[in-house]
């Protein structure tokens, strides 16, 4: 239950970052942090953020640290692949494979602890 928390974390401080992207397009197409829209898109990236953090805490109570944060890098491969779907950014073939390193470095990582 721990590990399924702890990812639960990790999807949602990624999505946080989609959100926070969101929010940053926004600005700059209506120029003022004020703008509903941006304001809006703000207000959820700080609350997902917020919520996950105290989800975060909880997870640190039920578990070492150097067992659970490895998890964390998977932000590196969710955050990128949210971003292709969500702004249609594109990667060069060198970026996948940083991608299969990170997921070889968290399984070895986790294994290992």
């Amino acid at each position: 239950m721990t590990y399924l928390i702890a990812l639960i974390c990790v999807i949602g401080i990624a999505s946080g970052q989609i959100l926070f992207k969101l929010s940053a397009v926004s600005l700059k197409k209506t120029g003022s942090f004020f703008d509903p829209s941006t304001m809006t898109l703000l207000f959820l990236a700080f609350a997902l953020y917020g919520i996950m953090t105290i989800a975060w805490i909880w997870v640190l109570q039920k578990a070492e640290l150097g067992r659970i944060y490895p998890l964390m890098a998977l932000a590196f491969v969710i955050v990128p692949i949210g971003s292709y779907f969500v702004f249609g950014e594109r990667f060069q073939p060198q970026y996948f494979v940083g991608v299969a390193l990170i997921m070889a470095g968290i399984v070895v990582a986790v294994r290992s602890a």
